[in-house]
């Protein structure tokens, strides 16, 4: 699917309209075997047939009216409910016998699917109002109210009602959960750009920072000035995003790019990422790296915000840990997870020190670490021992819930 495309999800309502096309039929064709039943009881005959003849049609033709909300305009329910009361009024002129006993109308329960498509569309006060206008129709056809018109009347009345009120309460939950899954695309989305920009911007600040005080002179007050932005692109990453951009799952780390326009065509990406090859330029002088013989193939977006992470945590053994600090990472490939620890024999983190720095808005391990493995539904350890270094246990599942799918 393209970036830009939009999903477009099942309205909750949709089975209801589905089962209305179908009950509407099903009806007609009851509505024609009592009919073709009773055949004899009927003093004028003619006008049985006709009215019938005329209902095939149109519940025929108008099929596609009842397919969802938007094809069943007004004008449609208003003709459909004129066409089951035309049916009630006419019942006395075909049997004259039906006004005397408590005989059934010539459309039958056909009429109960038209003031259903009024609960439907409309809610329970359209739907109050079609039946509304069947129970007069119904007791003008009789003359007089009677035990079982009352009966049909009031069931048909309570019934529709009660779906009109569904109608508009599933209506009510879809724009809440539509409304939820905005709010979690754009956190989600706020929070990689956060990650980014903690893995580049603000490592080369913090960096120019550190750099210049030690330096002193002219340096100290560009370190200075290095501070005061870091500080202000944190409030500014911990607020929200900025309109129009994002960051590019395609593009390499930290690279934020424009919101693609609707149906821009986008590059196929290879379906697997050897994670090997995306850790493999940390190991240096005082980075070991230790991998598995074989590929550990993984999904290509899993693999890079796996990479990301691990980068982010090398980032804080350089910060943190001390120039002379050594670092190792070793990746296990098992059979349900991938698995990539990252360890050093820095001082170690003090007790409450993480704590503190997220209060400070220093959201490394928060957002480039803990975040990234959230999104592929993994989870992320820390250990860390004052005096004995730290490790950083990452875990990934070999099928991720996240937004970069499957991992192998």
């Amino acid at each position: 699917m393209a970036r830009g495309e939009r999903v477009v999800r099942m309205s909750v309502e949709q089975p209801l309209w589905r089962a209305l096309t179908a009950y509407r039929v099903l009806t007609l064709g009851y509505a024609v075997l009592l009919a073709c039943l009773r055949r004899d009881q009927y003093e004028r005959l003619w006008v049985a047939v006709a009215f019938l003849a005329v209902l095939a049609v149109w519940t025929l033709a108008t099929l596609p009216r009842v397919a969802n909300a938007a094809s069943c305009t007004k004008r449609f329910l208003g003709i459909d409910l004129a066409v089951a009361l035309a049916g009630i009024l006419l019942t006395p002129l075909a049997d004259f016998q039906a006004q005397q006993e408590d005989g059934t109308t010539l459309p039958s329960i056909w009429t109960a699917g038209a003031v259903l498509a009024f609960a439907l569309k409309g809610g329970w006060r359209w739907a109050a109002f079609a039946s509304t206008l069947v129970a007069a129709a119904n007791i003008v056809e009789r003359g007089e109210p009677s035990r079982d018109t009352i009966h049909n009347v009031l069931l048909v009345w309570v019934a529709s009602i009660a779906i009109g009120y569904v109608v508009e309460v599933a209506r009510a939950s879809e724009r809440t959960l539509a409304r939820a899954l905005e709010i979690e695309a754009a956190t989600r989305e706020r929070e990689r750009l956060a990650r980014d920009i903690h893995d580049s911007v603000l490592q080369v600040l913090a960096m120019v920072q550190r750099r210049g005080t030690a330096l002193g002179g002219e340096a100290a007050e560009l370190g200075r000035m290095a501070g005061e932005q870091e500080i202000a692109l944190r409030t500014l990453v911990s607020s929200g995003l900025v309109p129009g951009v994002r960051v590019s799952e395609d593009a390499g780390e930290g690279a934020v790019v424009r919101l693609p326009d609707p149906g821009e065509a986008e590059d196929p990406e290879p379906s697997e990422a050897d994670l090997r090859t995306l850790l493999a330029p940390h190991a240096g002088a005082r980075v070991s790296f230790a991998e598995p013989g074989a590929p550990v193939l993984m999904a290509p977006g899993a693999a890079r915000e796996l990479a990301a992470a691990v980068s982010a945590a090398l980032d804080n053994v350089r910060a943190h840990a001390g120039a002379g600090a050594r670092a190792w990472i070793l990746v296990e490939d098992e059979p349900d997870e991938v698995i990539v620890t990252v360890r050093d024999d820095g001082p170690g983190i003090p007790e409450g020190r993480l704590d503190q720095a997220e209060g400070e808005g220093r959201l490394g391990v928060a957002l480039s670490i803990r975040g990234r493995l959230r999104d592929l539904g993994g989870t992320a350890e820390l250990i860390s021992v004052p005096g004995q270094g730290t490790e950083v246990e990452l875990k990934v599942p070999k099928v991720s819930r996240g937004k970069a799918g499957k991992v192998r």
